[in-house]
């Protein structure tokens, strides 16, 4: 039977985080702990379907609400100081801690979305994964967006989000169904990322919140050093080839593996940047994903493989 549950996980300074656990029976002590880390402006109870996939298949599956978004959003956003370097170092790096302290022998595998596959590299505690898989995981820098439609995004996100976000004091993406709303300091961190993931927002925005600690905290990208699997999907605008091998190049000490997948071998017009997490999926692309969060054995040949660079080897706490 599976079962969910609705409980609050601090992040790393305490702020509470709405999640929700997935699992198969009243087991207190799984094997396998999955962490679902969701895309920017998107709700963790987008992700429901495919964790209840895991449960079923004997994983505790986890998703959450970054702060601001769905159950971690505070009474006013105006008011809430948070970044995407943020929704990692404290956010995901918080999920880890309690994952970490209540299932101390479980095996972690991290599911990354979008910028989901970006917040493991700014956890403390990401040594401690065991296998990470990513689904059109970047960081949604401007010049690797799709060719064709790369102009008409940029308007849209690097000028009309930041545009909007200063006049109301955070992106009001529901409003205008754009997503869901963001805290200003997120939106401005994406319509002013540089090439470099280090990179924040001009100075002459005034936010100090933008650039403090985001230099030291990439640091922890060469710290991860478990096999990584991306995928990417021929007609998403934003998750293309460029975008998901520039992230990947911040993982340098993990195996990476880069699969590619097409509408056509599913006989559809489109999948896009959403709708590998469709149920519609289940007994084919989360069927491959599960075979590789298990075995580490991949379904589909590799577009690009970038081995390790790190010769140190990996050890992880008994």
């Amino acid at each position: 039977m599976d079962i969910e549950s609705h409980i609050q996980i601090p992040a790393a300074d305490g702020y509470q985080l709405g999640a929700n656990l997935y699992y198969s029976d009243e087991s207190h002590f799984p094997e396998t702990v999955a962490i679902v880390n969701c895309a920017t402006g998107v709700k963790a109870s987008y992700y429901s379907r495919y964790a209840r996939f895991l449960a079923a298949h004997g994983y505790l599956a986890i998703t959450y609400d970054y702060r601001g978004i769905g159950e971690s959003r505070p009474a006013s956003l105006r008011h809430l100081q948070a970044t995407k370097c943020d929704w990692g170092s404290k956010d995901f790096e918080g999920v880890m801690q309690w994952v970490m302290k209540n299932f101390p022998d479980a095996r972690i595998v991290v599911v990354g979305h979008s910028i989901g596959g970006v917040m493991p590299g700014f956890s403390a505690s990401n040594w401690r994964i065991d296998r990470m898989l990513t689904v059109g995981a970047q960081y949604a820098y401007w010049k690797d967006y799709a060719k064709h439609v790369r102009y008409r995004m940029f308007i849209k996100w690097h000028v009309l989000m930041p545009l909007l976000t200063t006049l109301v004091g955070y992106f009001p993406g529901r409003t205008i169904g754009w997503l869901e709303d963001l805290p200003s300091g997120v939106a401005y961190e994406w319509a002013f990322r540089g090439a470099a993931l280090k990179a924040a927002a001009p100075s002459f925005l005034g936010r100090s919140d933008q650039a403090d600690g985001i230099d030291d905290a990439v640091k922890y990208f060469s710290q991860l050093r478990c096999p990584l699997m991306a995928y990417s999907i021929t007609d998403d605008e934003f998750g293309t080839p460029e975008a998901i091998l520039r992230l990947l190049s911040y993982y340098k000490s993990s195996d990476r593996t880069h699969v590619v997948v097409t509408p056509d071998e599913f006989q559809l017009s489109k999948i896009g940047h959403f709708a590998f997490f469709h149920d519609r999926f289940s007994a084919t692309l989360w069927m491959e994903s599960l075979t590789w969060l298990n075995t580490g054995k991949i379904n589909r040949r590799a577009a690009h493989f970038l081995p390790s660079t790190d010769p140190q080897p990996v050890f992880k706490a008994a």
